[in-house]
């Protein structure tokens, strides 16, 4: 009987901690990224702040996709992460969790009632 408590309890827990709040942010930068060194020192230092799930630079498009765990990290986080690398960030897209992101590349709507 105890075991099936232990195991019950284990499996609560773990459901619990896997709920994390992760969103994704797109940003530009000021200077702007000219070469492969920009993207370099960007991923390098950025990936350090707690939280961080996933950089993407994009050269030609000119911004940076930062996948983060909201209850580790916040926006604020980021602009001074790149304040220390001599970069401004202007947002481009806010902060949507992975569901909202997803929702809205299929198009997909809520309903109405």
């Amino acid at each position: 009987m105890k075991r099936i408590h232990a195991i019950v309890l284990m499996a609560a827990l773990a459901i619990g901690a896997s709920a994390k709040d992760i969103r994704t942010m797109v940003v530009t930068t000021t200077p702007k990224m000219t070469c492969q060194n920009c993207e370099k020192k960007i991923k390098t230092n950025i990936r350090f702040v707690k939280g961080t799930k996933a950089i993407t630079t994009e050269l030609a498009e000119q911004r940076v996709v930062i996948t983060f765990d909201a209850d580790k990290a916040k926006v604020e986080d980021y602009v001074k992460a790149f304040g220390k690398i001599g970069y401004k960030v202007d947002i481009v897209e806010q902060p949507q969790a992975a569901t909202e992101q997803a929702d809205a590349t299929s198009g997909a709507t809520t309903p109405r009632k």
